[in-house]
């Protein structure tokens, strides 16, 4: 899905600005053939928000940032594996890998932390 937005406000301090407004989107497959209908990028503003939501390193006018590209992979690679492994999903009432029959049990921190030494 491409947005396109409109020109941007300017309005308001140098730190804020607002942001634009989208006037169009144009559904784009970019592998397979999907159901144009159907194309959506809710799944993945909602993965986004996800990951904004936990990793401060992610949010706007923040100093919890990277400053190393390798230290913000590793942040991420923690994060998504204790998303899957260790915390139980409301909708699911297990986590995503004991869904997907990865584990048969809720990893500690401990575990998921120890797991690959």
């Amino acid at each position: 899905m491409i947005k396109n937005y409109a020109a941007p406000r300017t309005d308001g301090p140098d730190w804020y600005r607002p942001s634009a407004r989208v006037v169009s989107t144009v559904p784009s497959p970019v592998m397979g053939n999907p159901k144009i209908e159907k194309v959506s990028t809710s799944h993945i503003e909602r993965a986004n928000l996800t990951v904004r939501m936990h990793l401060r390193r992610f949010t706007r006018l923040t100093n919890g940032f990277s400053k190393k590209l390798d230290n913000l992979k590793a942040a991420v690679a923690v994060f998504v594996a204790w998303y899957n492994f260790c915390r139980v999903h409301q909708t699911l009432r297990v986590t995503p890998a004991m869904e997907a029959r990865l584990t048969d049990h809720v990893w500690t921190v401990q575990e998921l932390l120890t797991a690959a030494g």
